[in-house]
């Protein structure tokens, strides 16, 4: 009986050493399905497995699959990827939304004026292949891979791994198990119309997710015996929630997925479908929430996971360090892909320099700058250990764009110059390989045009040619047409008036930094202003107040940090501006010359995420023959780009008063009730008459005082605004609306 009972114990205790060995030597793979932003669930699964001590083998992805599987497979933990997505702002990641400070003056111009930009060659429009070139997307993945870019074959990761992407023009799958791991997610990820294909070993590639998006069978073949999938795939919708041509498309495109998915199902051996259906592939804003869905899926599947082998913590390699660094020591720079663009050219975007040890954000910003001046379809690039593994080398693969002529549009409405819908046509390289052209015509209320002729030399001297025409018909300060004895003869405060404005000017351009300018030129304007108020009954033509070409020279000073035009929560703005008028035509008969400076200052701060202030002064005052009136200073109304010597001034109509001096202060402040909407709070204070610095005036209490109370919606299309503002001298209040970019 003794033998008997040993021979049993001997026995269980073989049984559950062997049954030991055989779990140690199970290989567990894990599959992520493409998604879009429903793929944030993949993070919540990852902190659930983490948190289980799971052993993953493998790890296989598709499209926001391959994105988190590819990060979680070079090291990061489902946690740090929940704190990492957590401190992402999609909207300017995937919009390619470059910061302010990256761009030139007139690629600023560009971005703050036209709502559409369309490739425009041979009198053709032309679509552009994809809403974003991604360009976002790769530098942060790059960043975050950077621990790992020395890796070459996935398999060396700290977890195995590949991706699929589909090849465009075969239509056939594509695994990805080597090379440019940043790369490859960004092509197993580059949906059809919103990211522009990435070409890998002559493949023209886009999202995976287009003919295998739950690669399964592909990760079995790499010899694992127990899968877990997550799938965070569509379903069909029901009759009642196809609404719209997109929804129907949708559908179509699910089809072959989702029955794909009825045979895949079944190979996986814990599948996990978080309860997803309420968010759609782009919403992003919702990631907390999808990521808690990931980990309520998960839990379900516990007592299947908890069968699985666990990390061997005293054989698990050094663990790699996945915070990204600070700085970088760059050895050496390769450029291929350039013909049109020479290489000081790309080194002077990119502010980079042989053996330079700089910050990782500092490379980011030459990166940035190179990407700004849109003469790049892409820029791909690699840091890879150099040999003395001291620092890296960095390889940059660049494709120039071929297109040179664009078809830009943008709509706007404001008060003054009422509805107007904007055509631009611009070309680069038209004459010189730097140059760039552009014409405006704007439409509407009061035709305008706007041509502009730049040779970039950045920061030497810059040669440019500008023309403009501007008219509207508004009720101006009498002040702005008359002395005080034609006023008190016509008893007018305000004249309708109609006026007309062209001005030219040649100027030369150079930058101390790239938001800093100094310009001088020479300026050309024919200024004709007329009214039919003061017109005798018995004249057939309006009454002329002015129709005179002026002649001038001009410099300008002007520092731009603002990190938005029309919503700044940080930065410093000062522009300065002198004009010598030296010649006036004959209908200003008693011209002399004279001088007129001004100069606007202004410091935006943020007191909090939500609430941004922005402190302004500006003044100015005229030198010499004080006879000519129409170039006085006019305050009032509401705007961005007003002409001439007229002040933007809420609590009265445009153009309400009028001096060849005047001081201003104004404070706005600007609270994100929720995103891109704003309440806005306005008060603006001044002194304007004649010669107000030589009576001392101009330090006394303001005479003017004007507050504003607003709503505004920034969109693509530019702000949308209203605004309700009032005095308290004259008691009474104007409403301001604004519709687009001010153009």
């Amino acid at each position: 009986m003794k033998y008997f009972l040993a021979c049993i114990f001997f026995t269980f205790c073989f049984e559950v050493f062997s049954q030991n060995i055989e779990k140690d030597d199970v290989k567990v793979g894990l599959v992520l399905s493409g998604g879009g932003a429903k793929g944030l669930a993949h993070i919540g699964v990852l902190k659930v497995i983490d948190s289980l001590g799971v052993k993953i083998d493998y790890v296989a992805g598709t499209s926001m699959g391959a994105i988190i599987g590819a990060l979680y497979a070079s090291g990061y933990t489902g946690n740090q990827l929940d704190s990492i997505f957590k401190e992402i702002d999609f909207d300017r990641l995937i919009n390619d939304d470059l910061p302010r400070a990256s761009k030139a003056f007139y690629e600023r111009d560009n971005s703050e004026k036209y709502a559409v930009t369309l490739p425009f060659e041979n009198f053709k429009i032309k679509l552009p292949s994809a809403l974003s070139r991604g360009q976002n997307t790769y530098g942060l993945f790059a960043r975050l891979t950077l621990h790992v870019s020395e890796i070459n074959n996935f398999n060396e990761l700290p977890i195995p791994f590949f991706c699929i992407a589909t090849n465009i023009e075969t239509g056939q799958a594509v695994i990805l198990d080597s090379g440019n791991l940043t790369q490859s997610i960004m092509a197993s990820g580059a949906l059809p119309s919103l990211f522009q294909p990435v070409t890998i070993n002559n493949q023209v590639l886009i999202d995976g997710g287009v003919v295998n998006n739950y690669p399964i069978d592909e990760l079995r073949a790499k010899g694992m015996d127990v899968i877990i999938g997550v799938d965070v795939q569509d379903g069909l919708a029901a009759r009642d929630e196809l609404t719209s041509a997109p929804d129907v498309l949708v559908q179509i495109n699910n089809f072959r997925t989702i029955n794909d998915m009825k045979l895949k199902v079944k190979k996986t051996d814990i599948y996990i479908k978080p309860d997803i259906k309420d968010y759609s592939v782009v919403s992003f804003d919702e990631g907390s929430k999808i990521i808690k869905s990931g980990i309520q899926a998960t839990v379900t599947t516990l007592d299947a996971l908890k069968k699985l082998p666990s990390k061997n913590y005293s054989e698990v390699k050094p663990k790699i360090n996945c915070n990204t660094k600070d700085s970088i020591t760059i050895n050496n720079i390769v450029i291929k892909g350039n013909s049109k663009y020479t290489r000081a050219y790309i080194l002077g975007k990119l502010k980079l320099k042989n053996n330079e040890k700089i910050s990782y954000n500092y490379f980011n910003r030459g990166v940035n700058n190179l990407v700004a001046t849109n003469n790049f379809n892409s820029f791909e690039y690699q840091l890879k250990s150099s040999e003395n593994k001291k620092g890296y080398d960095l390889i940059a693969d660049l494709k120039e764009t071929n297109t040179t002529t664009f078809l830009k549009l943008g709509l706007h409405y404001d008060d003054l110059y009422k509805s107007a819908a904007l055509v631009n046509l611009t070309k680069k390289r038209w004459l010189f390989g730097s140059d760039v052209a552009s014409l405006d015509i704007i439409l509407g209320d009061n035709v305008r045009y706007n041509f502009e002729y730049f040779i970039d030399k950045g920061f030497y001297w810059s040669i440019g040619v500008k023309s403009r025409f501007n008219q509207f018909n508004k009720n101006i300060s009498a002040q702005l047409l008359l002395d005080d004895t034609q006023m008190a003869e016509a008893n007018l405060n305000k004249v309708d008036a109609e006026l007309q404005d062209q001005t030219n000017q040649i100027y030369v351009q150079t930058l101390f930094r790239k938001d800093f300018s100094l310009s001088m030129g020479v300026e050309h304007k024919r200024l004709k202003i007329q009214s039919e108020t003061l017109a005798s009954e018995d004249e057939e033509s309006e009454f002329l107040f002015e129709s005179t070409d002026y002649l001038s020279v001009f410099g300008n000073l002007k520092l731009d940090t603002y990190d938005n035009k029309y919503f700044p929560k940080s930065g410093l703005y000062f522009n300065s501006n002198l004009h010598m008028y030296v010649y006036a035509s004959g209908f200003n008969e008693g011209f002399d010359n004279f001088s007129i400076i001004k100069a606007d200052v202004g410091y935006a701060f943020s007191l909090s995420d939500k609430l941004a202030i922005n402190l302004q002064a500006s003044g100015g005052f005229k030198v010499g023959d004080k006879s000519t009136k129409t170039l006085d200073f006019s305050l009032g109304g509401y705007g961005n780009n007003l002409i001439n010597n007229f002040v933007p001034f809420v609590g009265y109509d445009f153009m309400s008063f009028s001096g060849n001096s005047y001081v201003k202060a104004a404070f706005s402040a600007d609270y994100e009730i929720f995103k891109k909407h704003y309440i806005t709070l306005e008060g603006n204070w001044a002194n304007i008459e004649d010669d107000i610095f030589d009576s001392g005036e101009w330090f006394s209490f303001s005479d003017y005082n004007g507050y504003a109370l607003g709503y505004a919606i920034d969109t693509f299309l530019g702000p949308i605004q209203a605004k309700y503002s009032f005095s308290p001298e004259n008691k009474q209040n104007y409403w301001f609306f604004n519709i687009g970019f001010w153009f």
